[in-house]
């Protein structure tokens, strides 16, 4: 061989001696080592915390393996009732009633149905623009018939 042939050869020899390595236990490129050690250590020495407070013990008395629990406390157990509610269990003051405006408009005569299905005839001259199908709560107090405001129970409106 020629000094001129020798070198090449010499490096293209020197390249596949250290590529074969990489198999044997030489060096082995970044994008080919694990991330993560694939057996935990086998060394008695206890892991680097991954959290300031991980070195503290554990409030619930928790093994310092597990990881600590949200909250100290039992969540409590609620007991079945014994019965029904003896009272409602929604109650509103005297008089107000919630529900929906069947027959709106200018006023003063509106229709309202009620959350328990109940048809009121209302007269409110103060009461103002209500549209068909808004849900509302007023103060009723009962009216005298001498205005008819259509079907239902007869009442005024004396307030939001």
């Amino acid at each position: 061989m020629t000094p001129r042939t020798a070198l090449p050869a010499a490096l293209a020899v020197a390249l596949l001696t250290t590529a074969g390595c990489a198999g044997n236990g030489g060096p082995v490129p970044d994008d080919r080592r694990p991330s993560v050690p694939a057996t935990p250590p086998t060394s008695a020495a206890p892991a680097a915390p991954s959290t300031p407070g991980a070195d503290a013990p554990a409030a619930s008395g928790a093994p310092a393996d597990r990881p600590t629990p949200l909250s100290a406390t039992e969540l409590p157990t609620l007991r079945r009732p014994a019965g029904p509610p003896k009272k409602p269990t929604d109650n509103r003051p005297t008089g107000v009633v919630a529900g929906w405006i069947t027959r709106g408009g200018p006023g003063p005569c509106y229709g309202l149905v009620d959350e328990n299905g109940r048809e009121y005839a209302v007269h409110g001259p103060d009461a103002g623009e209500l549209r068909e199908g808004d849900f509302v709560t007023l103060r009723l107090a009962s009216r005298d018939r001498s205005v008819d405001c259509g079907p239902g129970v007869p009442m005024r409106i004396v307030g939001p």
